[in-house]
Protein backbone atom coordinates (compact mmCIF):
# COMPACT_ATOMS: atom_id res chain seq x y z
CA UNK A 1 0.00 0.00 0.00
CA UNK A 2 1.76 3.66 -0.94
CA UNK A 3 2.77 5.81 2.39
CA UNK A 4 0.14 7.99 3.52
CA UNK A 5 1.37 11.86 3.88
CA UNK A 6 -0.99 15.36 4.31
CA UNK A 7 -1.03 15.13 0.44
CA UNK A 8 -2.36 12.28 -0.75
CA UNK A 9 -4.44 11.13 2.42
CA UNK A 10 -8.09 11.96 1.76
CA UNK A 11 -9.90 9.23 -0.06
CA UNK A 12 -12.15 9.94 -3.28
CA UNK A 13 -14.50 6.70 -3.53
CA UNK A 14 -15.29 6.55 -7.54
CA UNK A 15 -18.36 4.46 -7.52
CA UNK A 16 -19.68 7.21 -4.85
CA UNK A 17 -18.15 10.47 -5.52
CA UNK A 18 -18.11 10.17 -9.35
CA UNK A 19 -20.10 7.52 -10.33
CA UNK A 20 -23.46 7.67 -8.16
CA UNK A 21 -23.11 11.52 -7.12
CA UNK A 22 -23.25 12.68 -11.46
CA UNK A 23 -26.10 9.79 -11.85
CA UNK A 24 -28.10 11.67 -9.16
CA UNK A 25 -27.38 15.01 -10.73
CA UNK A 26 -28.93 13.65 -14.15
CA UNK A 27 -31.41 12.10 -12.91
CA UNK A 28 -32.29 15.39 -11.14
CA UNK A 29 -31.71 17.52 -13.81
CA UNK A 30 -33.74 14.81 -16.37
CA UNK A 31 -36.89 15.05 -14.12
CA UNK A 32 -37.11 19.00 -14.00
CA UNK A 33 -36.36 18.94 -17.93
CA UNK A 34 -39.56 16.12 -17.84
CA UNK A 35 -41.45 18.85 -15.64
CA UNK A 36 -41.11 21.62 -17.65
CA UNK A 37 -41.48 20.10 -21.03
CA UNK A 38 -44.55 17.58 -20.22
CA UNK A 39 -48.04 18.50 -20.79
CA UNK A 40 -50.54 19.06 -18.36
CA UNK A 41 -51.59 15.53 -18.09
CA UNK A 42 -47.81 14.54 -16.88
CA UNK A 43 -47.16 16.98 -14.21
CA UNK A 44 -48.01 14.83 -11.40
CA UNK A 45 -45.62 11.86 -13.08
CA UNK A 46 -42.99 14.83 -13.46
CA UNK A 47 -43.77 16.10 -9.80
CA UNK A 48 -42.88 12.73 -8.54
CA UNK A 49 -39.41 12.28 -10.58
CA UNK A 50 -38.23 15.86 -9.03
CA UNK A 51 -39.20 14.27 -5.85
CA UNK A 52 -37.95 10.88 -6.50
CA UNK A 53 -34.70 12.77 -6.90
CA UNK A 54 -34.93 14.99 -3.82
CA UNK A 55 -35.16 11.79 -1.77
CA UNK A 56 -32.25 10.68 -3.77
CA UNK A 57 -29.82 13.42 -3.09
CA UNK A 58 -31.29 13.57 0.75
CA UNK A 59 -30.26 10.10 1.20
CA UNK A 60 -27.13 9.86 0.00
CA UNK A 61 -26.37 13.16 1.87
CA UNK A 62 -27.03 11.45 4.98
CA UNK A 63 -25.87 7.81 4.25
CA UNK A 64 -22.53 9.32 4.24
CA UNK A 65 -22.99 11.84 7.04
CA UNK A 66 -23.84 9.01 9.43
CA UNK A 67 -20.98 6.86 8.33
CA UNK A 68 -18.55 10.27 8.93
CA UNK A 69 -19.94 10.60 12.12
CA UNK A 70 -19.89 7.13 13.20
CA UNK A 71 -16.63 7.17 12.31
CA UNK A 72 -15.79 10.03 14.06
CA UNK A 73 -16.98 9.10 17.24
CA UNK A 74 -15.05 5.84 17.10
CA UNK A 75 -11.88 7.71 16.35
CA UNK A 76 -12.55 10.19 19.43
CA UNK A 77 -12.66 7.11 21.48
CA UNK A 78 -9.51 5.44 19.91
CA UNK A 79 -7.43 8.83 20.41
CA UNK A 80 -9.03 9.75 23.51
CA UNK A 81 -7.72 6.21 24.82
CA UNK A 82 -4.44 6.64 23.56
CA UNK A 83 -4.11 9.69 24.81
CA UNK A 84 -4.60 7.89 28.01
CA UNK A 85 -1.99 5.38 27.40
CA UNK A 86 0.23 7.94 26.91
CA UNK A 87 -0.47 10.86 29.72
CA UNK A 88 -2.56 8.86 32.44
CA UNK A 89 -5.15 12.06 31.31
CA UNK A 90 -7.99 12.14 29.10
CA UNK A 91 -7.69 14.30 25.56
CA UNK A 92 -8.21 18.12 26.59
CA UNK A 93 -11.82 19.41 26.52
CA UNK A 94 -10.51 22.62 24.71
CA UNK A 95 -9.89 19.71 21.94
CA UNK A 96 -12.73 20.18 18.65
CA UNK A 97 -13.39 16.83 17.33
CA UNK A 98 -11.63 17.52 14.35
CA UNK A 99 -8.67 18.42 16.08
CA UNK A 100 -8.62 14.99 17.38
CA UNK A 101 -9.67 13.45 13.87
CA UNK A 102 -6.54 15.25 12.65
CA UNK A 103 -3.65 13.93 15.77
CA UNK A 104 -4.95 10.41 14.72
CA UNK A 105 -2.64 10.94 11.80
CA UNK A 106 0.50 11.66 14.47
CA UNK A 107 3.15 9.15 15.59
CA UNK A 108 3.11 8.11 18.91
CA UNK A 109 6.21 10.20 19.66
CA UNK A 110 5.12 13.60 18.43
CA UNK A 111 1.28 13.10 19.67
CA UNK A 112 1.14 14.19 22.78
CA UNK A 113 3.54 17.27 21.80
CA UNK A 114 1.23 17.92 18.92
CA UNK A 115 -1.91 17.83 21.37
CA UNK A 116 -0.52 20.08 23.93
CA UNK A 117 0.29 22.95 20.83
CA UNK A 118 -3.09 22.21 19.25
CA UNK A 119 -4.49 23.27 22.55
CA UNK A 120 -2.20 26.26 22.87
CA UNK A 121 -2.86 27.36 19.63
CA UNK A 122 -6.03 26.09 18.96
CA UNK A 123 -4.79 24.72 15.72
CA UNK A 124 -7.06 23.65 12.89
CA UNK A 125 -7.01 20.56 11.81
CA UNK A 126 -5.26 21.32 8.23
CA UNK A 127 -2.83 23.11 10.27
CA UNK A 128 -2.18 19.90 13.09
CA UNK A 129 -1.88 18.10 9.68
CA UNK A 130 0.88 19.70 7.99
CA UNK A 131 2.76 19.66 11.71
CA UNK A 132 3.20 16.31 11.75
CA UNK A 133 5.86 14.55 10.93
CA UNK A 134 6.42 11.05 11.17
CA UNK A 135 2.73 10.32 9.21
CA UNK A 136 0.47 7.52 10.69
CA UNK A 137 -1.37 6.17 8.16
CA UNK A 138 -5.39 5.76 8.32
CA UNK A 139 -6.00 3.66 5.46
CA UNK A 140 -9.72 2.20 6.71
CA UNK A 141 -11.62 5.87 6.72
CA UNK A 142 -14.69 6.18 4.91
Amino acid sequence: MQDQNFKNHAKMVPGYHYIMLTAILIFLIGSINYLVQSSADNKYLGAMLILLSAILVLLAWYTRGFALKAQDRAIRAEENFRYYIATGKVFPKELRIGQMIALRFASDEEFVALTAKAVAENLSNKEIKELIKNWKADHYRA
